[in-house]
């Protein structure tokens, strides 16, 4: 079974979402009080769970019609996506050990992107 486009696009745009799911979640866990309330008005956690509940529809879309051995390590995109907000929002340092992840992630979705042909 050949993966399709379509399921290809949906899984990268959900790792895209996912990735400022994690970037909402951070920043409302840095704005969070002890207190019920907190929770409740904290609209960056809420953008957080929101974002990630619509990454998992995207995602469930685009595994499918694909091949899951192929789909899944896509989402690792996400941690790429979330390594560039986090240097944006959060003033993260971009370390060379974080470079070598990257390479790896990237280089390890070509490897098994292969067997798609």
């Amino acid at each position: 079974m050949k993966t399709p486009l379509s399921s290809i696009l949906l899984v990268l745009g959900a790792s895209f979402i996912g990735s400022f799911g994690a970037t909402f979640l951070k920043g409302g866990a840095d704005r969070l009080e002890r207190n019920f309330k907190s929770l409740l008005t904290n609209w960056r956690l809420l953008a957080g769970i929101v974002t990630y509940l619509a990454s998992f529809v995207v995602y469930t879309a685009g595994i499918r019609n694909g091949e899951l051995t192929v789909l899944y390590p896509m989402v690792s995109l996400g941690y790429v996506w979330t390594l560039l907000w986090s240097r944006i929002f959060f003033k993260e340092a971009l370390t060379q050990s974080k470079f070598v992840g990257l390479g790896m992630i990237l280089a390890g979705i070509l490897v098994l992107n292969l067997g798609n042909r």
